[in-house]
């Protein structure tokens, strides 16, 4: 057995093989993963001579967490948002919807259909002959047609066309609220995905941390405490796994529903994303963007117009509808002086009247007077609550993304440094092994929690353009 002597020089570590060779090169490979550009240059020399490229150790310390996901399809986030609106069923229910609801204009604007009649009139009962009462009509024929007041037919149709409208703003509305909540998904995962890949980090670090501790122990220069704080907290990071592979697994169903494909299906997304953060526009600016563009408000301004125009509509129920009706009857036999009986010709027009307007009408007006109130407001009620919305949902996406920069500027690259420090401090027995497995600990905390509040930001900006109806909210 042989243990390997570790030289720290400016530009390199020349590390000279004594006994127990594996103890000092595990801690050196931990060094140089924990702090590259800190404590060392681009290379390492052996007594070999042979020179190890410095990215290939980084490589081959993370290659056993990612190698598999770089082998599968990722799913970019601008390909599960077309996707979800490709083949999403409630949106294709909304879209199915408002062309129903497109379709009903024209039938309500239409005049009802004409009644054609056939009708015998003064047929005798004893003999049930068509020539015998010279009054009988066998058959008569008519033509009658429903005349509502003027006004009425185009106060049906104009309120029917801002029904449709609002179907139609309920289309965009749900694919605003679809979008949106593609996005947050998505990014659940993303921040899962990563949590894991630091996990799956930290505990081949851990494990090396094990290692070391035992060969230590073994040759009476640790305790055995540190063995077994190094296998506790390996132990939790695997818990830690467990239950973050659990959520991933709900997360991935909830997108493979959105999408519209089988909740079983793998979804592995990209490593990597752009971290740059928008700077929003003002808040007064994203009000005015949200009353001219959210669908919610477009929606509820079109069933402002439908009750006002069914408030003119009652007002039109004081006055009558017609029926018109033109009927032509053939009779048979003879007069008495032998002359053919001549055929009956009839003309009818009839009008409903208005006469109890006091208990009808008027209600009707009122009635309608009402929901045109209720009505507007309701658009009050949810343009107070969009904007609420709005400033809330700001106020999120600020924290999570001053929080990101402090923890990829400040903390991340301090911890970083401290972990690196300790480990140094460690090899010659100026750090003990609990502060040692704490920092790092405390490091890999950081690093989720960085991913986290990044995904935090991005969520808060799809919620903001979810309420705001636009995608260009930036300044």
């Amino acid at each position: 057995m042989f243990l390997l002597c570790v030289v720290i020089f400016p530009d390199r570590i020349l590390i000279m093989r004594v006994k127990r060779s594996r103890y000092i090169f595990i801690i050196h490979h931990i060094f140089l993963i924990l702090s590259p550009s800190i404590l060392f240059a681009d290379e390492m020399k052996t007594t070999e001579g042979l020179t190890v490229p410095y990215q290939t150790i980084i490589e081959e310390a993370v290659a056993s967490s990612e190698n598999e996901l770089l082998l599968e399809e990722k799913l970019t986030l601008e390909e599960a948002i077309n996707s979800a609106l490709e083949s999403n069923p409630s949106l294709g229910e909304i879209k199915a919807r408002a062309e129903a609801f497109a379709a009903i204009p024209s039938q309500v604007g239409t005049l009802p259909d004409p009644i054609l009649s056939f009708n015998m009139l003064n047929l005798p009962t004893d003999t049930f002959d068509t020539s015998q009462v010279g009054m009988t009509q066998a058959p008569q024929f008519g033509l009658s047609q429903s005349i509502p007041f003027p006004g009425k037919l185009g106060l049906r149709e104009l309120a029917a066309e801002y029904e449709a409208e609002a179907a139609s703003n309920d289309v965009d509305e749900i694919r605003l609220i679809l979008v949106r909540d593609v996005k947050t998904t998505w990014w659940n995962l993303f921040n899962l995905d990563q949590s894991l890949n630091i996990i799956l980090q930290n505990q081949n670090l851990l494990r090396q941390f094990v290692e070391i501790a035992e060969t230590k122990y073994s040759v009476g220069l640790g305790l055995q405490q540190d063995v077994l704080l190094a296998q506790l907290e390996l132990s939790k990071l695997l818990d830690l796994e467990l239950r973050l592979q659990g959520t991933r697994r709900a997360e991935e169903a909830r997108l493979n529903a959105l999408m519209n494909i089988s909740p079983d299906h793998a979804v592995r997304l990209p490593q990597q994303v752009d971290e740059k953060m928008l700077k929003l526009a003002g808040e007064q600016h994203l009000f005015g963007l949200a009353d001219e563009s959210r669908p919610l408000l477009a929606k509820q301004s079109n069933r402002i117009h439908a009750a006002s125009t069914r408030v003119e509509l009652a007002k039109k129920d004081f006055y009558p509808d017609f029926n018109i009706g033109a009927f032509y009857g053939f009779r048979g036999g003879n007069e008495i002086n032998g002359d053919s009986r001549s055929d009956f010709a009839s003309i009818k027009f009839s009008m409903n009247l208005p006469i109890f307007t006091d208990r009808k009408q008027s209600k009707a007006v009122d009635q309608r007077t009402s929901e045109l109130m209720e009505q507007n407001y309701k658009f009050q009620d949810l343009r107070l609550s969009i904007q609420a919305n709005i400033i809330n949902t700001i106020a999120d996406y600020r924290r999570a993304r001053d929080q990101s920069e402090l923890f990829k500027t400040g903390i991340l690259p301090q911890a970083r440094q401290t972990v690196a420090s300790m480990l140094a401090g460690y090899q010659v027995n100026k750090v003990d092994f609990l502060n040692l497995v704490s920092a790092q600990i405390t490091l890999y905390n950081y690093e989720i929690r960085y991913w986290q509040v990044l995904s935090e930001a991005n969520q808060a900006l799809a919620r903001i353009v979810a309420a705001v109806g636009v995608e260009n909210i930036n300044e």
